[in-house]
C-alpha cells in the first residue's frame, strides 16, 4: 500500500512536469511575439509580457517536484556522485527530513497570509481577487499565488517520495539505490 502511495506521488509529478514542460514552449513563442511587436511594429503589450513572467514562474515552480523525481536539482556532486549508494540514501533521507520538508512547511505556511490577502480581505469582508497594478494587466494575480502552495505540496510530495526509497534501501526493503525507476525520461 505504502509502495502504491510513492509511486503515485512520482506519476503525478511526472505527469505534471511532462505538462509543465509545454509552458517552456509557450514562454518562448510568447517572447518572440513580445520581441517582434515591439522592436519591428513598434506596440508594447503589458499582458503579454506579464504572461512571459508568469510562465516563466509556473515552469519552474511546478517542474520542481519533477525535478526532484528525476534527480535533477542542483547539488554539491564531489562527495556524492561517487559515494556508495548507503551514503547517497542517508544523505537524500537526511536531506528529506531535515532540509527538503521543513522548508516545504515553511514556505506554505509563511505564504498562507500573502496568498489569502489576494483573494479575499477578512477585515473588511471583501473578496480582493487581485490584479496586476499595471494598466492592462493580467487580472489573476491571486490565482499565481496561489501556485506557491501547489509548488511546496508537489515538492513535499516527492520528498516524501524520495525519504521513502531512501529509507526502503536502508531497512533492506529493496536491493538498489538510487531506484532505477525514479526518472521520469520520455523513455519511461
Amino acid at each position: 500500500m505504502f509502495a502504491r502511495a510513492i509511486n503515485r506521488i512520482d506519476q503525478l509529478n511526472r505527469t505534471l512536469g511532462h505538462g509543465v514542460a509545454w509552458l517552456a514552449l509557450a514562454m518562448v513563442l510568447l517572447q518572440f511575439a513580445v520581441v517582434v511587436l515591439r522592436y519591428v511594429f513598434v506596440i508594447g503589450s503589458v499582458p503579454m509580457q506579464e504572461a512571459v513572467w508568469h510562465l516563466h514562474g509556473l515552469l519552474f515552480m511546478l517542474g520542481a517536484g519533477y525535478t526532484l523525481l528525476n534527480d535533477g536539482h542542483v547539488r554539491v556532486d564531489v562527495i556524492y556522485r561517487d559515494a556508495s549508494p548507503v551514503y547517497k540514501a542517508r544523505t537524500d533521507l537526511a536531506g528529506c527530513l531535515f532540509f527538503l520538508l521543513p522548508v516545504c512547511a515553511l514556505t506554505f505556511y509563511m505564504s498562507w497570509d500573502y496568498v489569502l490577502r489576494s483573494i479575499y480581505d477578512f477585515e473588511r469582508g471583501v473578496w480582493m481577487l487581485e490584479s496586476s497594478p499595471e494598466f492592462g494587466g493580467l487580472p489573476l494575480i491571486w490565482a499565481y499565488k496561489t501556485v506557491i502552495w501547489l509548488f511546496a505540496v508537489t515538492l513535499a510530495l516527492q520528498g516524501v517520495s524520495v525519504a521513502a526509497k531512501a529509507f526502503a534501501y536502508l531497512s533492506g526493503e529493496v536491493s538498489s539505490y538510487p531506484p532505477k525507476s525514479a526518472g521520469g525520461s520520455p523513455g519511461s
